[in-house]
C-alpha cells in the first residue's frame, strides 16, 4: 500500500517546505475512505485533520427535517477540519465520503501546533479555507439562481478537478442528494446534457465527452470557483491563473505560500 500512496498526492501536503514536512510525516497515517463513510456531523468535534489523495468527501448541510445538500466539497487540493485552526472547534455541516480512495488523517493536536508556529503552514491553510468559502459562497448563489442542468454542469466539472478519470460513478439519487433537488430533476438535466453530446450516462456510470462543451453550459459559477482557487493556490510562477482545472502542484503552492 506504502509504495503506491504518498502524502504529495494530497496537494496542501504537497506544498509544505522540508522542515514542516518532516515534523507532520510521522504523524500522517494512511487510511482508506469508504463511499459513505462519515467524518464529522453537525456540532462535533473533530479528533483529526483529513487530507484526501485520491477520494473526495462532501461537506452537507442537514436540515431539521432530514433534508440535505452539498454546500462544498473537498478533494486532493484540500483538507477537512478547519475549524480545528479556525478556533470554532465544531461545525455545522455533515463530511461524508461520496467517492471513495485514500487519504491520509492527522491528529488535531499536531495541526495546532504546527499551525500555531506561523509559518508557511499556516498562510497555506488560511488561503485553503478563503477558497473553500469563495465555494460555499458561490454554491448557495448557483442554487438560488440558475437552471438545474447548469447547476450539475457545475458540480460535474467540480468533480471532474478532483478526480484522475473523466468517468464518474454518479447515481441520480446520489447527484439529487448532492444538489438538494428531486431525482426526476436530475433525470431531465441529465438527458439535456446528453442529448447535447455532453456526457454519456448509462446505470450510474458518467463519462464526460466534452469538457469545453460542458464548461460553455456551466453557469458563471464553476469559472468563479475555479478561479479563485486558482487565484489563491494555483497560481503558475508567473502569476498567470490557469485556463482550466485548478490544477494545484508542488512549486507552484509554494509560490504562493512563499509570496
Amino acid at each position: 500500500m506504502a509504495s503506491l500512496h504518498s502524502p504529495d498526492q494530497n496537494h496542501l501536503l504537497a506544498a509544505l517546505t522540508p522542515s514542516e514536512y518532516g515534523r507532520l510525516r510521522p504523524h500522517l497515517e494512511l487510511v482508506p475512505m469508504f463511499l459513505g463513510e462519515v467524518y464529522g456531523e453537525s456540532g462535533s468535534k473533530l479528533q483529526y485533520a483529513w487530507f484526501p489523495a485520491t477520494s473526495i468527501v462532501s461537506l452537507h448541510y442537514i436540515m431539521q427535517n432530514g433534508a440535505s445538500a452539498e454546500i462544498a466539497s473537498v478533494g486532493n487540493e484540500g483538507m477537512l477540519g478547519i475549524s480545528l485552526f479556525m478556533g470554532g472547534n465544531t461545525t455545522t455541516s455533515r463530511a461524508m465520503v461520496r467517492s471513495a480512495g485514500y487519504g491520509y488523517r492527522l491528529p488535531a493536536p499536531v495541526l495546532i501546533e504546527e499551525f500555531n508556529r506561523g509559518g508557511a503552514l499556516q498562510k497555506l491553510l488560511l488561503r485553503y479555507t478563503q477558497a473553500l468559502i469563495a465555494q460555499t459562497t458561490q454554491t448557495a448563489v448557483c442554487n438560488r439562481h440558475h437552471t438545474l442542468d447548469r447547476q450539475l454542469c457545475r458540480w460535474l466539472l467540480l468533480t471532474l478537478d478532483q478526480s484522475a478519470s473523466n468517468e464518474l460513478i454518479l447515481t441520480q439519487e446520489l447527484a439529487a442528494n448532492m444538489l438538494g433537488v428531486r431525482r426526476e430533476g436530475i433525470t431531465e438535466a441529465a438527458g439535456k446534457l446528453q442529448r447535447a453530446g455532453l456526457i454519456s450516462y448509462c446505470r450510474g456510470h458518467l463519462t464526460v465527452l466534452d469538457r469545453a462543451g460542458l464548461e460553455d453550459h456551466a453557469c458563471e459559477c464553476y469559472a468563479v470557483v475555479h478561479s479563485e482557487y486558482d487565484r489563491l493556490l494555483g497560481k503558475d510562477r508567473d502569476g498567470c491563473i490557469p485556463v482550466t482545472g485548478m490544477r494545484p502542484v508542488r512549486e507552484s503552492f509554494r509560490a504562493v505560500v512563499r509570496a
